[in-house]
């Protein structure tokens, strides 16, 4: 299952940017966006997330 990103919580850090190994999290309007077919589901986003706007659900 591809990590999500409550909008709400993003700040726009860009921390699960840099964290994520595929390359499956962009920014779009200041907020992470996460590209399903990318994602391969390791969960270091959800890690990394200082705000804890992503999971894995």
């Amino acid at each position: 299952m591809p990590a999500k990103v409550d909008i709400e919580k993003c700040t726009g850090c860009e921390t699960c940017v840099d964290e994520c190994p595929s390359e499956a999290i962009a920014m779009s309007q200041e907020k992470a966006v996460v590209d399903a077919d990318a994602c391969v589901d390791c969960g270091l986003c959800v890690d990394a997330c200082p705000t804890e706007a992503i999971s894995m659900d």
